[in-house]
């Protein structure tokens, strides 16, 4: 492709305001950041539990580094596998409930990962929707047929999984999804997973850390076993704060995408530190439940607060609360009002969403303030309203 069509191709972009932009951040992830010397209320960010910066996850990050350096060196089965790793998956193996578990690089490298491994052509692989763009690109690389049902649709799912003739049969759901922040019906899922004689694969990177008594996500919450829900995923870079994701399971999943998922044997292994990091902040995630609770308490001032401004709110109970304004050019106009008033607040269109679904992307932390949860309604007042 030449440089003239990428210019054309750019500049359509622009004009249906969807270029996408990135922000310098000067400063440590937290209920303020600093963008060019000006410090915002950020609510962008996806660290739930405020652990991105929390001095002990720091410092255990620090005494890894000075232990064993900034670099893994190398793929988990060659030599880049540390004691820090395989702590690391033990001590979640054991918050889980499950027999086993494995650390990837990314959730994006685990869900591709996991998916391509397990199916292949003459499967097939159902999926909400709007599941993650890492669950569908996993599905499509993987070679089986996927067979998509609309949101929380549970009837279409039967009726998909009594057609289904294919002996390996995955059902794949977002746990928590991303943009809307409402739950999967993750009984019902596992229901009908069992009588389909299915494998059910929960990605719950926005609950784990976040939802049920520990913060041991949706499963925790509805208490569901290794046998309801075979395939847990989770990620270490939201409520953990840190980077990185695992897959928790039985002893034979885990050995089998230790053996078949490229996007674990081919790649380098996270630097140790990071996970030194994790073991901490999973500590913190059990031992200070009261995080979670201030979060509750957040979420729901701030849906008391916008449903009194009549905003357009989805039916979401958890820190992702989405205010629905229907086009690129209302998101933009809105982001940027509240952006000139100092909050960070991001502004998601299509494709991310469908159109005229276009939406204002907050997210609340366990480290912001209430004053800071009503200035961000007082400023949502001027700029939607």
């Amino acid at each position: 492709m030449s440089q003239w069509e990428f210019s054309n191709e750019l500049d359509e972009l622009k004009r249906q305001q969807l270029y996408r932009s990135r922000q310098l951040i000067d400063s440590p992830q937290g209920a303020k950041v600093e963008i060019e010397g000006a410090l915002f209320d950020n609510f962008s960010s996806n660290d739930y539990l405020g652990l991105a910066n929390h001095p002990s996850v720091v410092k255990a990050f620090q005494q890894a580094a000075e232990k064993y350096g900034v670099g893994s060196g190398s793929a988990h089965l060659i030599c880049g596998h540390s004691h820090e790793h395989h702590a690391l998956e033990e001590e979640l193996a054991e918050f889980t409930g499950r027999q086993r578990a494995l650390v990837f690089s990314t959730g994006y490298m685990a869900n591709i990962g996991a998916i391509a491994a397990l199916v292949q052509k003459g499967d097939d692989v159902f999926q909400d929707k709007l599941n993650h763009a890492s669950l569908i690109d996993g599905g499509k690389i993987s070679g089986a047929q996927v067979k998509r049902f609309s949101h929380g649709d549970m009837n279409r799912l039967r009726q998909l999984l009594e057609k289904s003739s294919a002996q390996k049969k995955l059902v794949v759901s977002d746990g928590v999804f991303s943009m809307d922040g409402d739950e999967a019906k993750i009984n019902e899922l596992a229901t009908l997973a069992e009588q389909a004689s299915a494998m059910l694969m929960i990605d719950d990177a926005h609950g784990f850390g976040v939802i049920g008594k520990h913060g041991g996500g949706l499963l925790e919450k509805y208490d569901l076993s290794q046998q309801q829900v075979p395939i847990l995923m989770a990620t270490f870079g939201k409520g953990l704060g840190t980077s990185g994701a695992f897959i928790a399971g039985s002893e034979e999943l885990i050995e089998t995408l230790i053996q078949r998922a490229r996007t674990y044997v081919f790649t380098t292994a996270m630097p140790p530190a990071i996970m030194a990091a994790t073991r901490q902040s999973l500590k913190i995630c059990q031992q200070e439940s009261w995080r979670r609770e201030k979060l509750s308490s957040l979420v729901a001032r701030f849906r008391q607060g916008a449903e009194q401004l009549g905003l357009s709110l989805m039916p979401s109970e958890t820190p992702i609360q989405p205010v629905i304004l229907g086009s690129n050019k209302a998101v933009m106009s809105a982001s940027s009002y509240l952006k000139e008033r100092n909050i960070l607040v991001a502004a998601i269109r299509h494709p991310t969403v469908k159109k005229s679904s276009e939406r204002l992307r907050i997210t609340l932390s366990a480290t912001h303030t209430e004053s800071q949860v009503d200035a961000l309604l007082l400023a949502l007042e001027g700029a939607v309203c």
